[in-house]
């Protein structure tokens, strides 16, 4: 298998399976997500995304992670395997509540570190470059430069709503444009581990 499409509910582990298949399989890497956001969370053109999926669906290899429902059409032909990660709701709010804390400690923490090392250093914009010291950083490596780690309601109801929204219209998407790719459904972090044994 030269191209794995990972798929599934935020919180389902998508991007953590990815970064290790791609590390096992030696795959190139891709974080939809990092294609998709701009700085401040600001969604681009769909015309736009939708050429740039093209273009990295089209490279002759890799590993993607991200729904982006709008793209499958593009992606799912292009595959060689679809790894749908589908544990439990619960366990899918579970870990968005526990990344989005680890957030807020891992990031007030380089806070209060910048804010030390700062201490004696002249406080004009010519003392320095690079991120302004009030200025969150990035939170995790799927994500791009000015999208720090965030959670809102619309979050945490798409991933209760996902099995009797999301759910359907992905694997509707599967027949439509993949019928006969391998699909590898994930229910929770042991099968996780069968699938990287098996395949790497």
């Amino acid at each position: 298998m030269r191209r794995i499409l990972v798929v599934g509910s935020s919180g389902a582990g998508k991007s953590t399976l990815a970064g290790e298949l791609a590390r096992r399989l030696d795959l190139p890497l891709i974080h939809l997500d990092r294609h998709y956001w701009r700085p401040g969370w600001t969604a681009p053109e769909p015309a736009d995304f939708r050429a740039e999926v093209a273009s990295l669906a089209a490279r002759p290899a890799w590993v993607m992670d991200g729904n982006y429902a709008g793209t499958l059409d593009l992606r799912l032909p292009r595959a060689d395997a679809l790894v749908f990660c589908d544990p439990s709701r619960i366990l899918c709010l579970t870990r968005v509540l526990r990344r989005r804390w680890l957030h807020r400690a891992t990031s007030g923490a380089a806070r209060s570190g910048r804010t030390a090392g700062m201490q004696g250093r002249p406080t004009s914009d010519a003392a320095g470059s690079g991120r302004a010291a009030s200025e969150a950083p990035t939170s995790r490596p799927d994500l791009p430069d000015g999208c720090p780690e965030r959670i809102d309601l619309d979050l945490l109801r798409h991933v209760w709503r996902f099995p009797r929204h999301s759910r359907p219209r992905l694997l509707a998407a599967v027949a439509a444009y993949a019928p006969t790719i391998p699909v590898h459904r994930l229910g929770g972090p042991r099968d996780a581990a069968r699938l990287l044994d098996r395949l790497a």
